[in-house]
């Protein structure tokens, strides 16, 4: 990756995003988890949330003056709870817990404190690890605009592509890694990166790399950082796997909570009962013909189920587009931006998406298909009723 100030053009036209196939086969799904019908069924619960007000402004930090005048650029104003929390303990070099809802600023939170230790201390190095592609790119784009003119250098490591552009990045001894757990260790066991002098570490939505299968990868690429390190993990819950991986590399963290309610409570939850294929495709229309279906993200099983959906939708007049793990990161990448943009109404996708999607004006999540487990359905249905707004999801169960 390049320098955070202009370099990023002099990669001779080499994407800097490379693909990550899903891990999981196109087609074949493991056996569900059974669920009770009626726990698809829930009214939202709105909570009305007073108006935050700040202990601090952004210019109460102690930060570079390059810093902030890259906030002030990205129109930054008043901190948020968990940047008006956090960012001080961070720049005090403190080991910090947070626990808030996605979409807080949470990404700021930590890489504000981390990017001025990097400024201030030439031989610091960080790694920022996420549960899925999308994310990290989120968390690249935000720490590059942050930084944007310091001349660190950085690297985006996410798999599923030829490690070739990955490997000429690393030579250039980046001191910002942003990647995902299964390439980051792919790039150690191999040995082309090294975390022995790496003295931060950055964990966001460790409860979502735990429920994905990542512990074991997690506990490897933090056993090779250094003894004596910075450590900050972020979270929307604290249970017990959680709490395992804290307390096992971390000493006496400050615990910072934000959280306000569960991501579910916006969302009005309910049930469509179908009879035949043709049935459930015919109720599948009427919904997404409301008024009310202004954007709406409607998840099916497999890369070809997907596929077919999609191309069935765009069929009967709907602007619709798919995402899955078997498209390239390029692709990806443009079906995220039509959507964001407005450009795709109905987009159709895996539970590829059900993890690390930002997109904050969903109005309807449709469950074509049963999820994998209740956990997944509660991921799949928290892309919707964000930012206040209340959220639609519905579930298509067989008479």
């Amino acid at each position: 990756m390049s320098q955070y100030n202009q370099r990023r053009s002099d990669n001779h036209g080499r994407s800097h995003y490379p693909s990550n196939r899903s891990s999981r086969n196109g087609n074949r799904q493991p056996k569900k988890d059974y669920i009770h019908p009626s726990k698809f069924i829930q009214p939202a619960k709105p909570v009305s949330v007073e108006e935050y007000v700040p202990d601090h402004s952004f210019a109460d930090f102690t930060l570079d003056l390059l810093i902030q005048n890259n906030l002030e650029a990205m129109g930054f104003v008043s901190p948020s709870p968990i940047q008006d929390k956090t960012i001080a303990e961070g720049l005090l070099g403190k080991d910090i817990v947070g626990i808030a809802n996605t979409g807080t600023g949470k990404t700021a939170a930590y890489m504000i404190p981390v990017i001025q230790r990097l400024i201030k201390e030439p031989n610091s190095k960080v790694i920022v690890l996420a549960p899925t592609r999308e994310l990290a790119e989120q968390i690249e784009d935000q720490c590059r605009k942050i930084a944007k003119g310091s001349g660190i250098v950085g690297t985006l490591l996410i798999g599923g592509v030829a490690m070739r552009p990955q490997l000429q990045e690393l030579r250039y001894n980046p001191r910002i890694i942003i990647g995902t757990p299964g390439r980051i260790k792919d790039h150690l066991v191999r040995q082309s990166l090294s975390l022995s002098n790496c003295n931060i570490v950055i964990l966001d939505e460790v409860d979502r790399m735990l429920d994905m299968g990542f512990v074991n990868d997690i506990r490897m690429i933090l056993g090779q950082t250094m003894p004596q390190r910075q450590s900050l993990y972020f979270s929307a819950t604290l249970d017990t796997r959680v709490k395992t991986i804290i307390e096992g590399f971390s000493i006496d963290p400050v615990y910072i909570s934000v959280r306000t309610t569960e991501s579910s409570d916006n969302v009005e939850q309910n049930i469509i009962t179908y009879d035949s294929a043709s049935d459930k495709m015919s109720k599948l229309y009427d919904v997404l013909i409301q008024k009310s279906s202004v954007k709406t993200l409607v998840f099916d099983d497999t890369h070809r189920s997907v596929e077919r959906l999609a191309k069935e939708l765009d069929a009967r007049g709907f602007s619709t587009d798919s995402l899955h793990g078997g498209k390239s990161q390029s692709q990806r990448q443009r079906v995220l931006k039509r959507f964001k943009e407005n450009e795709v109404k109905v987009l159709v996708a895996t539970d590829v998406a059900a993890r690390g999607l930002d997109v904050p004006d969903i109005t309807h999540v449709i469950n074509f298909s049963l999820p994998q487990s209740y956990q997944d359905y509660v991921h799949r249905i928290g892309r919707t009723g964000r930012a206040g707004k209340v959220g639609y999801a519905l579930t298509f169960v067989a008479k």
